[in-house]
């Protein structure tokens, strides 16, 4: 249903670090960087993407205002998968927001952890299975 998304950012440098740690304990990697120039507000608005191979998926944007937090679940392919990102997420200057383990309430075989971003997103990892 989702092609890409973009969450914002006011440190760029500390956003890029942090999403290159966890994103790539998950296996997907920083595939398309760009500075945008048509904005006048910021015409060197700086932003990078992540996904599998070549294709973007989620994209980082330099902003010169915060907004609002948001929540975005990634995909992880094992439970190892689930608690590499947390502890990287954590050296990699993010916040606990539910360290790893299952989620029964959400259904059996939920396995997530939960980090805030830079910016306060509640960034998570997840695997639906008993694996």
């Amino acid at each position: 249903m989702i092609d890409h998304l973009s969450f914002y950012t006011t440190d760029f440098d500390a956003a890029q670090r942090f999403y290159d740690a966890v994103l790539g304990s998950l296996g997907y990697e920083r595939n398309k960087e760009m500075v945008m120039t048509w904005d006048e507000h910021l015409p060197n608005r700086r932003c990078c993407a992540y996904g599998e191979g070549s294709k973007p998926c989620f994209w980082v944007v330099e902003s010169k205002e915060a907004a609002s937090p948001r929540h975005l679940a990634f995909v992880a392919k094992s439970r190892a998968a689930v608690e590499a990102f947390h502890a990287v997420g954590l050296s990699a200057g993010g916040k606990d927001n539910g360290g790893p383990g299952p989620r029964e309430h959400y259904h059996p075989g939920y396995y997530g952890s939960f980090l805030l971003d830079p910016d306060g997103n509640n960034v998570e990892a997840v695997i639906h299975s008993h694996s």
